[in-house]
């Protein structure tokens, strides 16, 4: 492994104050709270499954295990590479670090992407399930959720570990009483998971579900938020890894279990899915109204721990000079009294609540080709890994290297290409802007773009 950057707590001229840096006070246990509350269930079952259920029908299952199983190969290759360069960067730390700048700074687009995007779509979905105590417009409802959770992620990050961990519990409840409740009212055979069906008539092919492997990535996608909390956390080189395969293990099982009990519970058609009505039809109308509430609360909890990995992305670009010199300063601000990116979190959390009013059925399809796009980025990124420059005895290195990168390559290339038109265009649209801002701007400035990777 090369050596690291000088820390960012290292005084530049003698005598100067010692920039804050970001604090290492957080382990396996506390990482994999806020990286579960990221992936289930909020931002998955409760809010993104049911418009998956209307495009695959009992197919949503299928694709969601196969969306599983390929991250098991993404995960390998976010756990190397989140152990060679710790950075609150994540993915285009690691890219720029092992590649060049420029696919690092394509890459930090397509996080930006997801990470403006993703917390306005979850947030709007609180609305629904307040439904059975307040009829909210959905708009305001996420632009509220928004805004709170803002408040809470400039809190010190350990702290909102355990309230994480709190939401969280209350969400395994949910799914739990959802998962029961699906199973023991079954009506459909298990055989409808595997011979994919709309209507119990209308046939769903294996393309469509391949196609809508993109949104079932998207579902199961927060396990990679460990590799932007490396900077806060003790021995990288050892909790980076373990927390992302323990989140995608655990995430699995939580998201694809009620999959499985709304599929075969459900009496209707699938292409309509109300989980709300379908406890209250199956329980009676309080449980549904106390499991509606607990779903609002997972949709929170998603939000604030969405604010907190966002603003971790945002912070490391001004640290690492992406933006005119103001800019930088401000971004790379940490608050003395709880150690937050202050400014950063402030940036991200109030440009989300602004999106809430933005029609994001135009931008979900976009999500999930940045998504497949991000992924792809860093698979190609850990087959270059392993040159002498990056090697050390600190880095976990996963099994089956170069099958494993190579197979989950060419599964992404292949549902990339199965995306509309329109998404990719969109796409490739905000790429070509951000790679004029590259050659207008970055390009010629080595002073700019300088990647940060702070020691253990």
């Amino acid at each position: 492994m090369p050596p690291n950057p000088a820390p960012a707590d290292t005084a530049t001229t003698t005598g100067s104050p010692k920039p804050r840096t970001l604090t290492r006070s957080i382990g396996v246990a506390g990482g994999t709270l806020l990286t579960l509350s990221c992936v289930t269930p909020a931002s998955s079952l409760f809010v993104l499954v049911p418009p998956l259920f209307a495009d695959l029908g009992t197919g949503t299952a299928l694709a969601i295990a196969l969306a599983v199983l390929l991250c098991v190969g993404i995960a390998f290759c976010y756990s190397e590479l989140g152990t060679l360069v710790p950075s609150a960067g994540g993915e285009y730390a690691m890219v720029t670090t092992v590649l060049n700048r420029f696919a690092g700074w394509i890459t930090f687009v397509l996080s930006f992407i997801v990470i403006l995007v993703v917390p306005p779509i979850i947030a709007i979905g609180v609305a629904d399930y307040l439904a059975p105590i307040v009829h909210l417009d959905p708009s305001v409802a996420g632009a509220a959720v928004m805004l709170a959770s803002t408040v809470l992620g400039l809190a010190n990050l350990r702290s909102n570990a355990w309230l994480t961990g709190v939401f969280l519990a209350i969400e395994i409840v949910a799914v739990v009483v959802v998962s029961v409740l699906g199973f023991a009212h079954a009506g459909r055979s298990p055989v409808v998971l595997v011979r994919p069906s709309l209507d119990g008539v209308s046939g769903v092919g294996l393309v469509a579900v391949i196609a809508g492997l993109a949104v079932a990535l998207f579902v199961v996608q927060g396990f990679s938020t460990a590799v932007y909390l490396a900077e806060e956390m003790r021995e990288p080189h050892r909790t980076v890894s373990r927390t992302v395969l323990w989140t995608l293990g655990i995430s699995g099982l939580v998201i694809l279990v009620p999959v499985v009990a709304l599929t075969l519970g459900d009496p209707g058609s699938l292409t309509d899915v109300d989980i709300t009505a379908l406890v209250v039809g199956w329980s009676g109308s309080t449980l549904g109204t106390v499991i509606s509430l607990c779903i609002a609360a997972a949709i929170v909890n998603a939000v604030i721990v969405m604010v907190i990995q966002n603003s971790r992305v945002l912070y490391a670009s001004g640290r690492d000079r992406a933006w005119p010199d103001p800019v930088n300063r401000a971004l790379s601000v940490v608050g003395a009294r709880f150690g937050s990116p202050w400014v950063a979190t402030l940036v991200v959390g109030l440009s989300e609540a602004v999106l809430c009013f933005v029609p994001v059925d135009t931008l979900s399809g976009v999500t999930g080709v940045a998504v497949v796009a991000l992924y792809l980025a860093i698979a190609i990124t850990v087959l270059a890994a392993r040159r002498p420059a990056h090697r050390g005895p600190r880095v976990w290195r996963m099994p089956g290297w170069p099958v494993v990168p190579v197979v989950v390559v060419l599964a992404l290339a292949y549902v990339l290409v199965e995306q509309t038109a329109l998404d990719l265009g969109i796409t490739a649209a905000v790429l070509v802007v951000s790679g004029a801002y590259w050659f207008c701007y970055l390009r010629r400035r080595t002073d700019r773009w300088l990647i940060t990777v702070p020691g253990d």
